[in-house]
């Protein structure tokens, strides 16, 4: 099973930013598809962002399109969320996960990290 380590959270302003991190265990993390979800107190978890197996693909949730940036860097087992101009709407517990294919259902990833919090204040 693949176990993930997250990274990054934290409490910052309105329209700073931040960099979420994800370590993955194993040396297979190439072979996986990331993304990252959030899911917000009282709301259903939604789909952030996604990168294909060799990072050429990504795709964004239209809420975070032009802001965050999804990356990964396969050397290092590690998939990035590199977050500006964050708003107060942003706060959520951030989850990676991984799966076979880059697509934007929760349904459709295997394993998930533990989750980090990212709060944005006023």
């Amino acid at each position: 099973q693949v176990r993930f380590l997250e990274s990054g959270g934290g409490l910052v302003q309105a329209g700073g930013s931040l960099r979420l991190s994800c370590t993955a265990s194993e040396r297979a993390f190439s072979t996986y598809a990331m993304a990252w979800f959030r899911q917000a107190p009282g709301k259903e978890r939604e789909f952030v962002a996604t990168i294909s197996r060799r990072g050429g693909d990504t795709y964004y949730a239209d809420s975070v399109k032009g802001r965050f940036t999804i990356s990964r860097d396969n050397a290092k087992n590690t998939v990035y969320l590199q977050m500006n101009s964050l708003k107060p709407e942003d706060t959520a517990v951030y989850y990676c996960a991984a799966g076979p294919w880059a697509v934007v259902t929760f349904s459709g990833y295997d394993y998930w990290g533990q989750g980090t919090q990212v709060t944005v204040s006023l």
